[in-house]
């Protein structure tokens, strides 16, 4: 039995890593496995009050209450990254202390989030980082080598003592219902489930195991000899006075931290609203303060979009945004809406997102030479032209796709960003 869970979990994640994989390559994202994701999910509720990733996360808590950790072996992104880079380099990792501090990092995280800015989130969210370093972005791939010296040395340290997605699991994972245990009277103290852990969660010599920094990769139950370690119910003795109290003192201190968190994301939500009023953003964003504040960065509307005019946060803007440079936002496209799985850029349907106004076309009558090509490129029959005259663009009409723009072949069109996105 210990070994079927062994081979179901890793059949599991090799498929979740694989869908993965396709999706940040922008090549197949039908079964969308980040909309799964703890963070997204939780900007999801507190964003469009969605009753659907409420009850998706409402899931994914009671599937760690059942069985653990699992969510952090099978369907975060930035777990299987780590356990692919322990399989190459086949390290042991050494017994470690469950920290606490962890939830003050998470306190402030989700205080933040809560307060209404994910500017936070995306600095340490496990699966916004592994978005962003999949397109490219330089803090993610700094993460990435950072995080691949820490696996180097601590194993998944980074699962157990940092990751503010895996302290609230671990929170749960602690009374989960199905937890993993050593059996005393069989165990040996050989130490060889203890060399197979990821995360330094057994304790050979005093025979425990820490469930809650445990993500039950299930290595450890399919490697001891006698039949010591096993995965299932088991009563768990009675918490010692001292140990309590101090459980509180943490518990207390972290729930002032969350507090102030809330405060201060108001505040860090007005500066970051602030800085991105200028730019162009996909339909479904809304306006600009908000999605300076929802978008997570992880660049998954990046990589899926078609006529790659979506382009990562960097320069003036803190989040991704349109780039009409090269390119224009596909008038019968609506990739970006579809796959986002924050609530940052809602999800529209196509007739809609056809009719919502992301920016508007201005003319430089200075520089046009009256060839009338973006009178037949816009979709939206926005552009209107006499015989001899300018051409002159329905604010009414235009939607600002940018198709006229990229039509001009004297570089005479423009496209401004307008302050919130409106459907016509």
């Amino acid at each position: 039995m210990n070994k079927m869970y062994r081979y179901l979990r890793g059949g599991i994640a090799a498929a979740a890593g694989m869908m993965m994989i396709l999706a940040l390559a922008g090549v197949f994202y039908p079964v969308k496995v980040f909309d799964v994701q703890l963070t997204a999910l939780l900007q999801r509720v507190l964003v469009d009050f969605s009753l659907a990733a409420g009850i998706l996360l409402a899931g994914l808590l009671l599937l760690t209450f059942l069985f653990g950790r699992v969510y952090c072996s099978t369907l975060c992104p930035l777990g299987l990254f780590q356990e692919l880079l322990m399989l190459l380099l086949r390290r042991k990792v050494p017994t470690e202390k469950n920290r606490p501090y962890k939830y003050f990092l998470a306190a402030a995280v989700f205080g933040a989030l809560i307060g209404g800015t994910a500017c936070l989130v995306r600095l340490i969210d496990p699966y916004t980082l592994s978005g962003s370093a999949a397109s490219g972005a330089y803090w993610g791939l700094s993460a990435v080598v950072l995080l691949t010296f820490l696996v180097w040395f601590k194993g998944r340290w980074f699962c157990s003592n940092i990751c503010p997605v895996g302290a609230v699991l671990g929170l749960v994972s602690k009374c989960a219902v199905n937890r993993i245990y050593i059996e005393k009277d069989k165990c040996v103290s050989c130490g060889l489930c203890a060399s197979k852990c990821l995360t330094g969660s057994i304790d050979f010599k005093n025979k425990t195991v820490d469930n809650e920094t445990c993500i039950k990769c299930f290595k450890c139950t399919g490697g001891c000899r006698k039949g010591g370690i096993r995965y299932g119910r088991k009563a768990e003795p009675a918490v010692a006075f001292n140990s309590a109290r101090r459980r509180l003192l943490i518990g207390g201190a972290a729930a002032a931290v969350l507090v102030l968190a809330v405060k201060g994301g108001v505040e860090l939500a007005k500066n970051a609203a602030a800085k991105i009023k200028k730019a162009i953003l996909p339909a479904g964003a809304g306006n600009g303060g908000d999605f300076a504040n929802r978008c997570l960065n992880c660049n998954l509307c990046v990589q899926n979009c078609p006529m790659k005019i979506i382009k990562k946060a960097g320069g003036d803007y803190g989040t991704v945004y349109l780039d009409y440079t090269d390119g224009f936002c596909d008038y019968d496209c609506h990739r970006c809406s579809e796959v986002c799985p924050s609530g940052a850029i809602k999800r529209l349907t196509l007739s809609e997102k056809q009719r919502t106004q992301i920016g508007l076309a201005q003319i430089d009558e200075e520089v046009c030479v009256k060839c009338g090509l973006c009178v037949m490129k816009c979709p939206k029959e926005a552009i209107s032209k006499q015989e001899g005259d300018f051409p002159h663009i329905s604010s009414d009409i235009c939607i600002g796709c940018g198709a006229c723009k990229s039509a001009c072949p004297v570089k005479a069109i423009d496209i401004s960003a307008v302050e919130k996105q409106r459907l016509l």
